[in-house]
């Protein structure tokens, strides 16, 4: 199911209130699961901003996401994003081992501080690595719009053998709390 515009905009929307400010239209998320109620996530966004949705719209925007950034609970009374939070929250995720390499994608003006302090996550609670090297790709270009990204190999395996925790989120996306440098390779594909 492809997306409008309007509904991409939604979408982006609805990350910032799931993800970093659900205040901005007076909704509460759950520390625990960093679940929203669905009814007052869809009445704050018609009351207190430039959009407007409805529940089959909003089931529309969470079906079409190719990220599957958002879920909702077992009987569809609640919503959240999967992972990417800002705000307080505990996600339970699978705590897994990982391959034996994933992948992050960046823009090469942040590449000497990565390779000085390791990959750290910022504002977020958590980097995020992608399972395979297109996927890295396509995030890296949304930081370094309109240069090529660059793209790193995380030992994974080797971090795991080490003792880091590596967990996985619903819709497939690896965190952890840091990668330290000495396991990032920049990985520059063959021609």
């Amino acid at each position: 199911m492809e997306q409008s515009e309007g509904h991409v905009k939604l979408s982006r929307f609805l990350c910032l209130i799931l993800r970093h400010n659900p205040g901005a239209i007076g909704i509460q998320i759950e520390r625990v699961g960093g679940w929203a109620n669905v009814e007052e996530l869809i009445d704050g966004i018609n009351a207190k901003s430039r959009y407007h949705i409805d529940r089959p719209l909003l089931e529309r925007i969470v079906a079409a996401d190719r990220k599957g950034r958002y879920s909702f609970n077992e009987d569809g009374t609640k919503i959240r994003a999967n992972q990417g939070h800002s705000i307080d929250v505990v996600i339970d995720m699978e705590h897994r081992t990982p391959p034996e390499y994933l992948w992050h994608g960046t823009a090469q003006r942040f590449m000497g501080s990565i390779m000085a302090k390791g990959l750290l996550p910022g504002n977020r609670q958590y980097v995020h690595l992608s399972p395979d090297y297109e996927t890295a790709v396509t995030v890296g270009y949304r930081h370094s719009k309109p240069d090529s990204p660059v793209v790193l190999k995380i030992h994974a395996g080797q971090m795991a053998a080490d003792g880091y925790d590596f967990m996985i989120s619903d819709n497939g996306v690896w965190q952890i709390k840091e990668v330290p440098p000495q396991y990032l390779e920049l990985f520059q594909p063959e021609e």
